[in-house]
């Protein structure tokens, strides 16, 4: 599920199969921008916003794009099988001499001004992978609203940018409260380290190419400092663990669907609504 350290992953390799290249295939397959032809353009950089793409090309345009739940950026080399999808799920081909980037059900695409990125991006919280992390300013956003539920509040982008709902269930598992309980009712402290933890985790993993929450820092690693080697062969606390037993207290995990999201959480090690 592409979450900000999926998305940074994502915007690195297009950024070292594209930048500075020549475009020599420009299609982009949805209605809007169905005529645009970006061939000849020479992409400047490819960089990550969030969860937020922009590719950004010569004579002022940039390409923004979201994967939301299952969109995906692949890069081929020239003759390789494209194997992202079938051909209907293919919303961009941006090809050079050299490489070819295939974008796959791609919810958003859209062609737009560089100048006028901020209409794309400008309502984004700090971001917890970007130059501009700010942890107080992201802290004064969780709790402008304390009436809000703990899990809306740190999915909501406008706040901090890049948390998914990977990272939600699993920073509400180390917090040990429910996501459903109003941020009001979290003492300040336990606030502050759910930010601090998120920018642990997201940095931790924007290197990884399989993303892991137990034992990913330091802080982890005290996390399950009770449990046995075996338990903590698990990469994630209770996240996509449904009906297995909690790696703290061996309660089986439950999960509730919230959204269209399943939500994740121990009933036992986690305190709050459930709902």
């Amino acid at each position: 599920m592409p979450e900000g350290d999926t998305v940074l992953q994502t915007a690195r390799r297009l950024d070292a199969a594209l930048a500075g290249q020549v475009l020599t295939v420009s299609d982009l397959r949805v209605p809007r921008f169905a005529t645009a032809d970006l061939t000849g353009r020479t992409v400047l950089g490819v960089t990550a916003r969030g969860k937020h793409l922009l590719t950004r090309f010569q004579g002022g345009l940039t390409l923004h794009s979201h994967l939301r739940m299952d969109g995906a950026w692949r890069v081929y080399d020239p003759g390789e099988r494209w194997r992202g999808g079938p051909a209907h799920q293919i919303r961009a081909v941006l090809a050079t001499a050299e490489r070819t980037a295939v974008g796959y059900r791609l919810p958003v695409l859209e062609l737009l001004r560089t100048e006028d990125e901020g209409k794309a991006v400008g309502h984004l919280g700090p971001d917890l992978l970007g130059p501009d992390w700010d942890p107080d300013t992201a802290l004064r956003n969780v709790l402008a609203d304390p009436g809000r539920r703990v899990g809306d509040a740190l999915l909501d982008q406008r706040n901090l940018a890049g948390i998914g709902n990977v990272y939600m269930c699993e920073l509400c598992f180390m917090a040990r409260v429910t996501p459903w309980l109003p941020v009001g009712e979290l003492p300040p402290a336990v606030v502050t380290r759910l930010v601090s933890t998120a920018e642990q985790l997201l940095v931790a993993n924007r290197d990884r190419p399989v993303r892991t929450t137990t034992g990913a820092t330091a802080a982890m690693s005290r996390a399950t400092s009770a449990m046995s080697r075996s338990r903590t062969r698990e990469r994630l606390f209770v996240y996509g663990r449904a009906g297995r037993p909690c790696l703290r207290c061996r309660t089986p995990i439950r999960v509730a669907d919230r959204d269209d999201r399943p939500t994740y959480w121990c009933p036992h090690c986690q305190s709050g609504p459930t709902g």
